[in-house]
C-alpha cells in the first residue's frame, strides 16, 4: 500500500512540475507577431493561404493580438483619415459638444474627456465611482454606417472640416473590406468554409472611433487605476488598431497578470480579437486585456508633459440581427447560452458612459 501511495504521490507531483514548466514556458513566449496578410490575400497556393490562416489563428488563440503587415490599406490612405481626425480635434469645445454622443443604440457623436470609463465591470455604479476617480483621459468622435434609417451620423459642417465625412467614410468600408478578408482566414484556421461569417457580418453594425489623447501632466497618470484607458476588452468580433508612434497601448499577458507594450510598428495595423468572437469560438480565441498607459519617458519628474497621441479604431461588429452561439469545431459543451449581437453590444456600451 506505502509503494502504491508513493507512486501516486511521485505522480501527482511530476504533473503538477509538468503544469509549472507549461505555465513557465506560456509567460514567457507571450507576445505579439506580426504576420503578413498579403500571404493570404495574393497567395500562389492553397497551402500559403492555409498556413497564414493557422498563423493568425494560432496567435489569436495564445495572445489574442497581431500586427498585421501587408494588409493592403495604403499608407496615404491611413495618413488621410489620421490628418482629418486631427483637424476634427482641433475644433471649438462648443462646435464638438453639438455633435455629442447621446445614446447607446446610437453610439454615434463626440465624447468628451472624462466621459467614458472603460472597465471589465458591468456594476453602473462600480464604473460611475471609477469615472469619478479616475476617467479615461481621452476624447473620441464615433461614426456608424451612414445609410442606417434609424440612427444618424454626428457629422460636422463641411467648412469646418473639408472632405471629413467623405474621407470617413471610404475609410470605414475600407476597415469593413478588411475585416471580412481577416474573419474569412479564421474560419478557414477554424476548419470552417472561408465564406462562413460572411452573411453574418454583411450589415456593416461596426464602429469607426477616432481618438485624441491629449497632452497631460504625466503625474495625472500615475495614480492607481488611472491610464489613458483603462484596461478593458474589446465587445465585438475584431478590433483594427491604427497607432501614431507615440506610444501607450500595453496587453495583459494572461499567464503572468503582466502588462506589456505594443509597441508601434510602422505599415502595420494592431488586430485583436473581441469578446464576442471569443464568446463565438467558445474561449478558443482569447480576448484580452488592454490598457493605454503614459507612454515610455526618458524624463524623471511628476510636471512632465506625455506628449499628445492619435490612434483610429475600427470596431468591428457581428450583424446587430446575429444569435451568437458556439461554433463547430470549437468544442462539444457550450460554455455560454446564445445571445444576440444587438443585446449584448448596446448593454456593454450603455454601462460605460455617462
Amino acid at each position: 500500500m506505502l509503494h502504491v501511495r508513493a507512486r501516486l504521490y511521485a505522480r501527482l507531483v511530476a504533473q503538477k512540475t509538468r503544469g509549472l514548466a507549461t505555465a513557465a514556458r506560456d509567460a514567457q513566449s507571450f507576445h505579439i507577431p506580426v504576420i503578413n496578410f498579403a500571404k493570404f490575400r495574393t497567395a500562389n497556393s492553397d497551402v500559403e493561404r492555409r498556413q497564414t490562416a493557422n498563423d493568425i489563428v494560432t496567435a489569436f488563440k495564445q495572445s489574442g493580438f497581431i500586427y498585421l503587415e501587408g494588409h493592403g490599406i495604403p499608407s496615404t490612405t491611413v495618413k488621410t483619415a489620421f490628418e482629418k481626425s486631427a483637424e476634427f480635434f482641433r475644433l471649438s469645445p462648443e462646435t464638438k459638444d453639438a455633435l455629442a454622443w447621446e445614446d447607446p443604440r446610437s453610439n454615434r457623436g463626440y465624447v468628451k474627456v472624462g466621459r467614458e470609463r472603460v472597465t471589465q465591470s458591468s456594476d453602473p455604479a462600480e464604473i460611475a465611482s471609477l469615472r469619478e476617480k479616475a476617467p479615461d483621459f481621452k476624447e473620441t468622435m464615433e461614426i456608424g454606417r451612414d445609410w442606417d434609417s434609424v440612427w444618424q451620423n454626428q457629422w460636422p459642417r463641411e467648412p469646418d472640416v473639408p472632405i471629413f465625412k467623405q474621407t470617413m467614410l471610404d475609410f470605414f468600408q475600407t476597415c469593413h473590406e478588411l475585416h471580412t478578408e481577416v474573419m474569412c482566414s479564421i474560419a478557414l484556421g477554424l476548419d470552417l468554409k472561408e465564406s462562413f461569417f460572411d452573411d453574418k457580418i454583411n450589415e456593416q453594425c461596426h464602429n469607426l472611433r477616432l481618438l485624441s489623447y491629449p497632452s497631460i501632466k504625466r503625474s495625472l497618470l500615475d495614480g492607481e487605476g488611472k491610464a489613458r484607458a483603462g484596461a478593458h476588452s474589446d465587445y465585438g468580433t475584431l478590433t483594427l488598431l491604427f497607432q501614431d508612434l507615440v506610444g501607450g497601448l500595453e496587453v495583459r499577458n494572461p499567464h503572468t497578470g503582466e502588462f506589456l507594450p505594443a509597441t508601434p510598428i510602422p505599415g502595420t495595423i494592431v488586430v485583436n480579437v473581441g469578446d464576442l468572437l471569443a464568446r463565438w469560438s467558445n474561449d478558443v480565441l482569447r480576448s484580452t486585456l488592454h490598457r493605454v498607459v503614459a507612454p515610455p519617458a526618458n524624463i524623471n519628474g511628476n510636471d512632465v508633459l506625455t506628449p499628445a497621441r492619435q490612434s483610429i479604431a475600427f470596431f468591428c461588429n457581428p450583424n446587430f440581427s446575429a444569435e451568437i452561439s458556439c461554433l463547430p469545431n470549437c468544442g462539444k459543451e457550450a460554455k455560454y447560452p446564445p445571445i444576440n449581437t444587438e443585446t449584448y453590444i448596446v448593454g456593454r456600451l450603455a454601462a460605460t458612459y455617462d
